[in-house]
């Protein structure tokens, strides 16, 4: 290969790598920045499963609704009810265990046009060892 095809091929690597690191299209927040978000009225859907909200509690004001079951199966009664719950440019919070299935779900709700959508960063777990309050229902 010539010095100029390598460079061309080391060149393409970096802008694919570079692909792979841009921003999301929602925000990742930390637990301050949700408390801000609650504190200004945003809601706060805890995306588990019944039998999580009872394990550990959940953030006071929360509004549980499942987004996958246990075997990972979309919750049919979710993007509905969200539709009719929260306007498109209206700010929606997302919270789960550790902040996987809720980047998911962040995703997914930009990808259908929500504009103000955001990610509780490590989830409740991260909530409660920071010692913030739960609460059981």
């Amino acid at each position: 290969m010539t010095q100029r095809l390598l460079g061309m091929l080391g060149l393409f690597g970096l802008l694919i790598g570079l692909a792979g690191c841009s921003e999301p299209p929602y925000s990742n927040i930390d637990n301050k920045q949700l408390k801000t978000l609650l504190a200004q009225g945003a809601p706060l859907y805890d995306i588990r499963r019944p039998e999580e909200w009872r394990q550990t509690g959940v953030v006071a004001g929360s509004r549980k609704l499942t987004y996958v079951d246990a075997g990972g199966r979309p919750n049919p009664e979710f993007l509905p009810r969200i539709g009719t719950e929260v306007a498109k440019d209206a700010p929606i919070v997302l919270i789960c265990r550790t902040g996987s299935r809720s980047r998911s779900l962040a995703r997914e709700l930009t990808d259908l046009g929500y504009t103000r959508v955001y990610n509780v960063r490590n989830g409740i777990t991260r909530w409660i060892r920071d010692d913030n309050p739960v609460v059981r229902n």
